[in-house]
């Protein structure tokens, strides 16, 4: 079994994250002040480094205003 970080969905979401903050015109800094993170974590998140729990997905979809569906790959 491949770790999680390598796996397709992740990617798939790491991508998802980055386009829903994109979209919002947010840039790294700002999501991370919005989020209550540094811009450290987010850099790490959107480049596959760090896994993202289920409580984190859901303060990134508030945040960037995205349901929680929307970085779920169907």
């Amino acid at each position: 079994m491949t770790k999680t970080i390598y796996s397709k969905d992740h990617k798939f979401l790491v991508e998802r994250l980055k386009k829903a903050r994109i979209e919002e015109n947010i840039d790294q800094k700002k999501a991370a002040e919005l989020l209550g993170k540094t811009q450290s974590f987010i850099s790490k998140i959107e480049a596959g480094q760090r896994r993202i729990d289920v409580v984190q997905l859901k303060e990134f979809a508030r945040v960037y205003k995205k349901s929680l569906s929307y970085f779920i790959k169907k």
